[in-house]
């Protein structure tokens, strides 16, 4: 096993194991609950098979629908924001990702938010339309997705922002 399997590995058990014990309980005004460990998908290696970053996502969503008892949301939603990734570096990161001459967590950059929101905004609006799943609450849904994608962002960077101050 090499680093940065076991840097993953750490990953993915730590944030599946703060969002079941602490980031699930939290909802403020009823409506808002952060989800950072998508943090996960959104960190995994460029240059890994991108058919594990799949499998890998599922088994994220999976377990954290186990938890929750959410009937497959979270594990639709890490699938689609798993398969939208690549695309997704692309149009944020361009020709630095297409050359792999970048690290995604290197430096707080335009290029980084722009990765983060989009993906947290994929991910959260899969999440809460299948949750609810009845566009009669279409106002609702945006509320959520709104207010819980600014939340989970603010976690995201924060969470970058302190692995950062860690590796110097």
């Amino acid at each position: 096993m090499n680093n940065t399997t076991i840097l993953n590995a750490t990953r993915f058990i730590l944030l599946v194991f703060f969002q079941v014990t602490i980031f699930n309980n939290i909802h403020f005004w009823g409506i808002v609950t952060p989800y950072p460990y998508i943090l996960f998908i959104l960190l995994y290696p460029l240059n890994t098979n991108k058919h594990l970053a799949i499998i890998f996502s599922f088994m994220l969503g999976l377990i954290l629908d186990l938890f929750n008892n959410s009937g497959g949301v979270h594990a639709t939603a890490c699938i689609t924001l798993a398969l939208f990734r690549e695309n997704l570096l692309k149009m944020a990161f361009g020709y630095s990702y297409e050359f792999h001459m970048m690290r995604i967590t290197d430096k707080f950059s335009s290029e980084l938010v722009t990765y983060i929101v989009l993906g947290v905004l994929i991910h959260h609006t899969i999440l809460f339309s299948l949750e609810v799943f009845n566009f009669s609450f279409i106002l609702q849904i945006l509320l959520q997705i709104i207010t819980s994608s600014f939340f989970t962002i603010l976690l995201i960077l924060l969470i970058i922002g302190l692995i950062k101050s860690t590796r110097k």
